[in-house]
């Protein structure tokens, strides 16, 4: 089963959902990068994906951790933070958008 880490800026709305959503299908962790416990160098080493929810933040990851962002495979969904966690429409977006990028 593929460890997949989901990544936004504050980890309470986005990535907690789809972290939450997506348990049964993969290892799931979430985690954010601009909260009181960014992402550590650690979570990024355990993940096979790093699904982040901007493409900002897959910069940021590139700029706070060079040498993980270039042996990780990091795939943005572009999703703005206009949701609140376990809504229904984000779960369908994450849903639609997991399936195209996931094999």
């Amino acid at each position: 089963m593929e460890n997949v880490l989901f990544i936004c800026n504050q980890n309470k709305n986005r990535s907690k959902t789809a972290e939450h959503l997506f348990k049964s299908e993969y290892k799931t962790k979430s985690a954010g990068l601009y909260n009181k416990t960014p992402v550590a160098e650690k979570q990024l080493e355990w993940a096979d994906t790093i699904i982040v929810m901007e493409d900002i933040q897959r910069s940021e990851i590139a700029k706070r951790f060079p040498k993980q962002y270039l042996k990780k495979r990091i795939l943005s969904l572009n999703i703005p933070d206009i949701y609140k966690y376990d809504q229904n429409e984000l779960k369908e977006i994450l849903k639609e958008k997991i399936k195209k990028i996931i094999k």
